[in-house]
């Protein structure tokens, strides 16, 4: 269904025609068309260096380290990227993992008092056919100032714009008989509708890059930012971006990805799971890369973990932009009095006075009652916008830093958490959700990715239990796998939407997942390309229905 030449585009689902027709306008097919045409080679490109890396990581035995043929970009101390605009110099608190599909939440966050909005088509997102067209004209409605409860752009809160990384295709939309990458779809759609109005209000374009690997990956975005800003007709280098540094071999190159983007940047994210996860994805069968139980030993106060953060905010400050750190993805019970409630924020003020005093200029929270509070802690810990003086020059950090893998083994409790949060997070997906609440915090495919990738290396490599002497064995995970359904269930009970099968088949596929003999890359990318379309059939069904927190 389309009235542009070489693009098929899907009926709009039910309920969704107005939305639809306002998205999906000739002119803009068109703009998105050509984005495609223009740069469907490039991202083949990318896609297939990344398998070629990997590869020859595998038949090398080599460690990534500090690229000899860009040491001169590493070496110039003058460099800078260019100045960040009067609204992304303070970014203290984002709330993150905002899937704009949900209305009534991405509401909530424009009347907020952060400081921006991470608008996540990525990880918080299951990025369904009518997720995506609802997201999308959500944000339209926020930049054209049609929600009447909320306030109008130029004094909302950021919105910093997540498309999806580049493992993700769009099933709905064909371009000259491909589906379109899901980033350039993203990308393509939220620049053309939005760009000019946020640019006018002082207030983007703005964009978070997810799952970047390599300058080489930035360099192609910076080439869409040039393309997107030219046939819009608007100023160079008015788009800005973050990259988040979620891939260890990205750590290496930090400085090359700032300079790729030096007109385009507003610096660098660090996150935990996503940049843990990718330790196994890359050097996963290797015995001395065991990641030990993340419930128990995987934090930021590791080695590991510490020197990238120290790396990044070291990076950034140098280059002259911001460094962000990661979200709290803990919730705060509702009852305020409670010993609970106090547990909780003085666990999450600890985790961020940390990232503070490293000299992060800001960070995500998930529960926007902690905005207030974390604002706090900024008013007190810092001295003005950002922390961009602290230059940290009396830091070195080495290839040994960033690869140590932290000591400790793997407890029982660990290993059903990850099954857990595994099997629930593909429920969630196969119900058309991208996040959901476990335990008091919120759970999406950064902490799946984890999860999903701990048992699948602990089960490769026949780890022991530390607090039960017994080995890890897909027997045993699908015998625990099998023993937590009733729990599991019980968590899904309050939710409008539960499904026994649906939590079934969610198992089996986990099961399926981490029994593979050579590790699938992303578990988005397992689920999008063949399971996608089940969520689609039961979501429209769930549209009728009211919603309900788990």
């Amino acid at each position: 269904m389309s009235v542009v030449r070489g693009v098929e585009l899907d009926p709009p689902p039910l309920g969704l025609e107005v939305e639809f027709r306002t998205i999906f306008t000739p002119e803009a097919l068109n703009f998105v068309s050509e984005l495609a045409s223009t740069f469907q080679p490039e991202v083949d490109k990318v896609l297939k260096l990344r398998v070629l890396r990997k590869a020859q990581l595998d038949l090398t035995g080599e460690l990534p380290g500090f690229c000899k043929d860009t040491a001169h970009i590493r070496a110039d101390p003058d460099w800078r990227v260019s100045p960040l605009p009067p609204r992304l110099r303070c970014r203290h608190v984002d709330i993150g993992d905002l899937a704009p599909c949900d209305t009534q939440r991405f509401i909530q966050g424009l009347k907020s008092t952060a400081q921006g909005i991470q608008v996540d088509f990525d990880d918080g997102n299951c990025p369904t056919f009518r997720n995506q067209i609802k997201g999308i004209y959500n944000v339209y409605q926020a930049v054209h100032n049609q929600f009447h409860d909320a306030p109008p752009i130029s004094q909302a809160p950021v919105l910093m714009l997540r498309p999806r990384a580049w493992n993700m295709v769009e099933h709905n939309m064909m371009v000259n008989g491909r589906e379109i990458p899901g980033p350039l779809f993203d990308f393509g759609l939220l620049m053309f509708h939005n760009a000019h109005l946020l640019l006018q209000n002082q207030s983007g374009p703005f964009f978070y890059l997810s799952k970047v690997e390599s300058y080489h990956e930035a360099r192609l975005w910076n080439q869409i930012f040039l393309w997107g800003e030219e046939k819009l007709g608007m100023p160079t280098g008015c788009i800005k971006a973050t990259v988040l540094i979620e891939c260890v071999l990205a750590s290496f190159e930090m400085e090359e990805i700032l300079y790729e983007l030096i007109e385009h940047s507003a610096g660098l994210n660090c996150g935990i799971w996503d940049y843990s996860a990718s330790f196994v994805n890359k050097f996963g069968h290797r015995g001395d890369f065991l990641l030990p139980d993340r419930s128990k030993y995987v934090n930021m106060e590791k080695r590991f973990l510490r020197s990238y953060m120290d790396l990044l905010i070291q990076t950034c400050h140098r280059r002259g932009t911001i460094a962000t750190g990661g979200m709290a993805a803990l919730l705060l019970p509702e009852d305020k009095d409670s010993p609970q409630y106090k547990t909780v924020l003085d666990t999450v003020t600890r985790l961020k006075l940390l990232e503070i005093r490293a000299g992060v200029d800001g960070f995500m929270v998930y529960d926007m009652d902690l905005i207030e509070p974390m604002q706090k802690l900024f008013l007190v810990h810092c001295q003005g916008e950002n922390e961009m003086q602290q230059l940290r020059d009396d830091l070195t950090v080495t290839p040994e830093d960033l690869l140590t893998m932290p000591a400790g083994g793997v407890t029982l409790y660990g290993l059903k958490y990850n099954i857990a949060v595994g099997i629930l997070f593909i429920e969630a997906w196969l119900s058309g959700r991208g996040h959901f609440f476990y335990k008091g915090q919120v759970e999406d495919s950064a902490t799946a990715e984890i999860s999903r990738s701990q048992v699948w290396q602990w089960i490769r490599h026949q780890v022991t239990l530390e607090d039960d002497d017994v080995t890890v064995t897909y027997g045993l995970v699908r015998r625990l796998a099998q023993g937590l359904m009733g729990d599991l269930m019980a968590v899904l009970s309050s939710h409008t939407y539960r499904d026994e099968q649906r939590l079934l088949t969610a198992m089996s596929m986990f099961l399926e997942i981490v029994q593979k003999s050579d590790f699938p890359e992303f578990l988005t990318t397992y689920l999008n390309l063949d399971h996608t379309f089940l969520s689609q059939q039961t979501q429209q069904k769930m549209e009728m229905l009211p919603k309900a927190k788990l």
